[in-house]
């Protein structure tokens, strides 16, 4: 696998650095975007940082961590090509990776506690994207995208 980004706010920092050496040592390599404390920051900047490297081709995959994973998800979906999943529970990170071909994991760090988030990341990575019908559906949000993109220039 090749390089996972990861960011997150100041409430997801302890969760975000748990699962950076969680990865490591499993070999996976990743590039921590920030924020590298738990001073108050704005997760707007970050999830657009990591979002933008997905969204460019730049990277395949990343995990943006905040307390709710809401306003993350939020910033994150707003890219082309971003399918980013706020997932709490095994069953619906391997769905977003079947289903959607999610390559953004957000995780809400006031409702996952490392154990589970390790167990989350584990399950997201290792699940494949099952194509078929659900190809269809990816290209119809691809599309949906892409004329939201033209009619906005």
């Amino acid at each position: 696998m090749s390089k996972i980004l990861i960011a997150s706010d100041h409430a997801g920092f302890i969760l975000k650095d748990k699962l950076r050496s969680f990865l490591e040592q499993k070999g996976i390599g990743v590039k921590d975007l920030g924020t590298y404390s738990q001073e108050r920051c704005d997760y707007p900047l970050l999830a657009y940082s990591l979002a933008g490297d997905i969204s460019s081709g730049k990277y395949k995959r990343g995990i943006l961590i905040c307390k709710s994973g809401i306003g993350n998800s939020i910033v994150a979906n707003r890219l082309p090509r971003v399918r980013a999943a706020l997932c709490h529970n095994i069953v619906i990170a391997k769905l977003s990776r079947q289903h959607n071909d999610s390559n953004v994991l957000v995780l809400g760090s006031g409702f996952v506690k490392a154990d589970m988030a390790k167990r989350i990341v584990t399950a997201w990575l290792n699940t494949k994207f099952l194509g078929g019908r659900h190809l269809k559906r990816v290209k119809l949000i691809n599309r949906i995208d892409k004329n939201i993109r033209s009619c906005a220039k």
